[in-house]
């Protein structure tokens, strides 16, 4: 197609106004398209989509400059990948094609808004080429769907988890091992891995779930060359990786959680434990899963966890009559969110309670005030050191089994009998 400059438009061309504007123009497809089809979190599909759309875009525009046929193999390329990753996460196909279509009729409509009267002809000829794009695209979404629902990369992957959950339950993994053909290691490092999870509708819920294990499995892969093995959800797993070393390196896995933190958008808390004999993984597992659990409903930051990090709150919180007696100590203060938090502050700031009325924004005398009223409720004195270490022993019990409750009663609780403090 030769496209000249015709005297609305002076020497730019519709196809060359087109490339110029080829960012705002992709950013609206995209908006058109996936961007508004389904109820997913803002920017589910971003970072993925996009950047396909603005390169195959570019290349095809370019192709139309160059008058050159824009090639099934080319389309493939940048459209494929993406499709593979879309039908692993199980996405809608109907779906992902009313979303292809609706991106198509939107970049129709810009190229219609900026062609002058006198370029009729090369609005044509874009939108016929455009149309052959979509045909193209369609094609390739369709196959790649079917071929990935028929690919033995799903049975391996099957394979691999009835191997980590034979590991995971102490059984002997020969065929398990045999079918993932994966050898079996000596020691593995366990990981436990908690990613918070957000309330979304079951649909929603289950396609994030499914590309989150996707990106897991990814991200472990590149960590152990293709050897790791996890039963995930989405939200809760195991990992094991082969470790070839009874004194692995401590650091290999550090930046992990900040890593699928970062890929899911969520806090993300793991559990280590390495270098564990294949005989004692499924102790290891149980550990990594409680300590990874303890660190998120602690509030801990996104980050690798090991028994040394938790080691006090761990044992807190084991089972028994102990534990129980222990997390009574501070029940007269249930009721009293204001009282909790003080508490916390204070055992934060020990003696200094400037900078501890200064963190809940009342009076020293108010903050003093309260901390008579934790004596006179739990008979105990916050501010003995011997007390100080029960009590915080008592909090540790009450944030893992309690804190939430805590949270929705501070919004309807009021301190106002300190009001006389002051």
């Amino acid at each position: 197609m030769s496209v000249a400059p015709s005297p609305a438009t002076a020497d730019a061309t519709l196809v060359s106004r087109l490339m110029k504007r080829w960012p705002q123009i992709a950013q609206r497809m995209f908006d058109a398209g996936l961007g508004a089809s389904t109820e997913l979190p803002q920017g589910h599909f971003t970072a993925e989509v996009l950047p396909a759309i603005y390169a195959c875009g570019r290349a095809v525009l370019q192709a139309i400059d160059e008058q050159r046929e824009f090639t099934r193999a080319e389309v493939t390329v940048f459209v494929a990948p993406v499709a593979e990753r879309h039908a692993e996460d199980r996405f809608p196909l109907g779906i992902l094609i009313d979303a292809i279509h609706d991106s198509a009729q939107s970049v129709l409509a810009e190229a219609a808004a900026i062609a002058a009267p006198v370029e009729i002809s090369d609005l044509v000829e874009v939108c016929a080429r455009l149309l052959d794009l979509l045909k193209n695209i369609n094609n390739t979404v369709v196959e790649t769907y079917t071929e990935v629902e028929q690919s033995i990369y799903n049975a391996e992957r099957e394979a691999r988890r009835e191997l980590c959950s034979a590991l995971l339950r102490g059984q002997h993994a020969d065929e398990q091992a045999a079918r993932a053909d994966i050898p079996l290691a000596e020691r593995y490092t366990v990981l436990g891995i908690h990613i918070q999870s957000d309330n979304q509708p079951t649909s929603v819920a289950d396609l994030l779930a499914r590309r989150r294990i996707r990106i897991l499995h990814r991200t472990l892969d590149a960590l152990s060359n293709g050897t790791a093995l996890a039963t995930f959800d989405g939200s809760v797993g195991i990992a094991l990786l082969p470790a070839y070393s009874e004194k692995p390196d401590p650091t290999r896995h550090l930046g992990l959680a900040d890593e699928l933190a970062k890929q899911f958008g969520a806090s993300a808390h793991i559990a280590e434990c390495a270098a564990v004999p294949r005989a004692g993984v499924p102790d290891a597992a149980e550990e990594v899963a409680e300590l990874a659990s303890l660190a998120r409903r602690l509030g801990r930051p996104t980050g690798v966890y090991h028994l040394d990090d938790l080691l006090l709150e761990y044992q807190l919180t084991r089972p028994g009559h102990a534990r129980d007696r222990l997390a009574q100590r501070i029940t007269p203060l249930l009721d009293n969110p204001h009282l909790l938090e003080t508490l916390e502050a204070h055992l934060y700031h020990g003696s200094d309670r400037k900078a501890a009325g200064a963190r809940l924004h009342v009076h020293p005398n108010t903050f003093s005030y309260r901390l008579r009223r934790i004596a006179e409720l739990t008979g105990i004195d916050p501010t003995d050191p011997t007390n100080s270490r029960l009590l915080a022993a008592a909090l540790t019990i009450h944030r893992m089994y309690h804190a939430p409750d805590q949270k929705r009663a501070a919004a309807v609780h009021a301190p106002a009998d300190e009001a006389r403090t002051h």
